[in-house]
């Protein structure tokens, strides 16, 4: 009898293959790295073709390690980057270019171009999101516009698009042999191409954009059966979809209207439940739907998105070789006692939420002498948190509901000093739970539902256990001059590009 469900998580640097108990708990796992791909200043993209060969070697590799069998597995989820957009052929499975990543800025002329009728916030009524280089859409005009016979081979069927969600399930269950062509409403409401009260392909919009229905993905509640593995997984259900971010919101068990998580990876993603009422962000948020379990109704979230967090501590790391691996980013930031008068604010796609300025760039401020190393790495430490306290008051002011603690997840919740800062920059206790990696659990359980290894999500909140929890030190008086010095640094990045 099976007795456990497992994750797909295919992330922005790497993949991983995770397998849980029914207690939530880690039985098995393995992680592989796949290459970033910078052709010009601005663009970033993927092999789609090594994202595949990484999800089957992590599912091998995770599946020996546990001395699991496919047998033993109930379902598997899929938890993906989110925006990242693949085209590809669907009678070879070959991409007709490389995965454009959701960092890439190139579709820059492209929303601008969309805004100039109706604003940035043209399809926010209907999608949730403004115009913004970071949404899938934009993309998939952008490789229909240049890469030439995509468009035809599009309105034919052959060319089909997907989010990485779609493509992996694809290639899981058969690719050009028969694998499903789908995705679910948490990542299809990040294409601003979904219409958020009908849960479909808006067609005002795939007109607007120039986007052909036939190659969209059919979309699926986040917790249902698709299709049946192949491989590795042979006979194994793929019974889960969620958008990162989603699926560790399910993971953190943040069921309830006003929980929220926040997750600390490439990028900072926190999320607010607003429940079965979409609630439209006056503040510069997302309106995104959380997850949907089979034929219940949807549940919405409001989310503040960052676009560089732990990716600065790579940048410090790969581009100017600071430290040798990112956990280093501690060590060396606990060699001074503050940041020297130094911010660090790493607009370098652009800001996100809860600005949406695609012509910032990234700056430091703040330099004299007196600056070291240590200073930079602390600076780099202390954007995440001011970034997350931003994103927190806009939080607050659309939602009416004041957050009384943050859950956390993510690579970046080992590195105490960081969290330390964030619950004194915040004011609130930061509660980090046992299995921090709660998006591929939170594909997991979302897989587990589907086939009855677990019945209810009241099952999975038993699971849910606080592993460690950091309170407010710091001053209010110091707390707000800090916050003051940030919000005038955010400023100097501002209308860096020229139009």
């Amino acid at each position: 009898m099976a007795k456990y469900a497992a994750a797909v998580d295919q992330g922005t640097t790497s993949t991983r293959f995770m397998i849980f108990t029914q207690k939530g708990e880690v039985v098995a796992v393995d992680q592989k790295e796949h290459e970033q791909i910078y052709p010009k200043p601005g663009w970033v993209e993927h092999d789609p073709l090594e994202i595949w060969q990484r999800t089957q070697d992590v599912i091998m590799d995770a599946l020996a390690k546990g001395r699991v069998s496919p047998g033993d597995l109930s379902g598997v989820g899929v938890t993906n980057q989110r925006e990242t957009a693949v085209i590809w052929n669907r009678k070879t499975g070959k991409p007709v270019y490389n995965a454009i990543v959701w960092q890439d800025t190139r579709t820059d002329t492209i929303c601008n171009q969309l805004a100039q009728d109706g604003g940035q916030d043209r399809f926010r009524a209907k999608t949730g999101l403004p115009l913004a280089t970071y949404f899938s859409g934009p993309k998939i005009k952008w490789i229909l516009d240049n890469v030439t016979g995509v468009r035809a081979s599009a309105e034919r069927g052959d060319a089909i698009f997907g989010n990485i969600d779609t493509w992996v399930i694809w290639w899981l269950t058969g690719g050009p042999n028969g694998g499903v062509h789908v995705t679910d409403v948490s990542n299809a409401s990040r294409t601003m191409l979904m219409n958020l009260d009908t849960l479909d392909w808006d067609a005002e919009i795939l007109k607007v954009m120039g986007v052909p229905r036939a190659m969209l993905p059919q979309i699926r509640p986040s917790s249902e059966v698709y299709g049946t593995a192949r491989g590795a997984l042979s006979g194994v259900p793929v019974a889960g979809d969620l958008g990162d971010q989603q699926a560790a919101l399910f993971g953190q068990t943040c069921f309830g209207v006003g929980e929220a998580k926040n997750t600390y990876g490439t990028g900072n993603f926190m999320l607010l439940n607003t429940g079965e009422k979409a609630v439209q962000s006056r503040h510069g948020l997302l309106t995104t739907v959380g997850y949907r379990i089979g034929a219940q109704k949807p549940v919405y979230a409001l989310e503040g998105a960052i676009a560089i967090t732990g990716a600065l501590v790579q940048w410090l790391r790969d581009n100017l070789g600071m430290i040798a691996k990112s956990a280093d980013i501690e060590t060396l930031a606990k060699t001074v006692d503050d940041n020297g008068g130094i911010y660090f604010v790493p607009a370098f796609s652009g800001l996100f939420a809860p600005y949406w300025k695609s012509d910032a760039r990234g700056v430091i401020v703040g330099l004299t002498r007196y600056v070291n190393k240590g200073h930079l790495a602390r600076a780099a430490l202390e954007a995440t948190a001011f970034q997350t306290r931003e994103v927190l008051d806009a939080m607050n002011k659309d939602s009416g509901v004041t957050l009384t603690s943050l859950k956390v997840d993510g690579g970046m919740v080992h590195n105490d000093l960081l969290m330390q800062f964030q619950a004194d920059i915040l004011g609130v206790p930061v509660i980090r739970p046992k299995v921090a990696e709660t998006t591929s659990l939170g594909a997991a359980y979302a897989a587990g539902l589907a086939t009855d290894l677990w019945s209810k999500v009241d099952d999975l909140r038993a699971n849910w256990a606080k592993d460690k929890e950091w309170g407010p030190q710091m001053p209010t008086d110091m707390r707000d001059k800090l916050y003051r010095g940030w919000l005038k640094a955010v400023t100097r990045t501002f209308d860096w590009l020229e139009t």
